[in-house]
């Protein structure tokens, strides 16, 4: 198999609306599933192998995988383990003519949004779908709220991040003062420059995305 790889996505890309993409080596459910999908008003690529699917650039859109557990020459549960271990996110529905139980739960288990038996119902598929674009519009959501906190906390100053620190461990400017040496208002000023460059409303706001951004609160020094 290919390695998996995203491309370089530019700020359209991220406008634009949600891709269903479809794996399955039989051309008849290729051909049907894009027409149910079209007429929901999605948009639809198609794939005969996983090779295709993986040499075709992606969209920084939500999106995600219809993929068929039994493909020619190699298994859809396998690929699934490939996903998962590669920098790609997309939520997968499987289809199959020939699952079974253990097969489901390992593909659920490997987080598979849904598994449906063929033949299945059009509006079960349109259902898993739905549900399967809206876990991934979430999954765009925040990483793109993640990646603006991150260009806000590398803004800050080294000093910043350091009073920043000693805020979300709880401590007054006071005791901030004495930690860094510094002067009650001079703790004052960096604080209110890291409140306003990290957009923070309040401490409890600070704490929060400084949680989300995985920075650890500073260890007061005993003295």
């Amino acid at each position: 198999m290919s390695s998996l790889s995203t491309s370089t996505q530019s700020p359209h890309d991220r406008e634009e609306p949600p891709v269903v993409y479809v794996v399955d080596d039989d051309e008849s459910m290729r051909v049907a599933l894009e027409n149910l999908l079209r007429s929901a008003g999605l948009r639809v690529k198609t794939f005969e192998s996983s090779r295709d699917f993986l040499a075709f650039p992606k969209c920084h859109a939500p999106s995600c995988l219809i993929l068929d557990v039994r493909l020619r020459g190699e298994s859809g549960l396998a690929f699934q383990e490939q996903i998962a271990k590669s920098p790609v996110h997309i939520p997968i529905v499987f289809i199959t003519g020939h699952g079974d139980i253990p097969m489901t739960v390992r593909a659920m288990k490997a987080g598979a949004v849904d598994f449906l038996a063929k033949p299945f119902r059009d509006q079960d598929m349109l259902d898993a779908v739905a549900n399967a674009l809206a876990l991934d519009a979430e999954r765009l959501n925040t990483e793109q709220s993640i990646a603006a906190l991150r260009v806000a906390y590398d803004s800050l100053t080294l000093r910043e991040r350091e009073v920043m620190g000693f805020v979300v461990a709880g401590l007054m400017n006071k005791q901030i003062a004495a930690q860094m040496n510094l002067s009650v208002i001079t703790v004052k000023i960096h604080r209110g420059h890291l409140m306003k460059k990290m957009a923070a409303r309040s401490i409890a706001d600070l704490v929060r995305k400084s949680e989300s951004l995985g920075v650890k609160a500073q260890s007061p020094k005993s003295f």
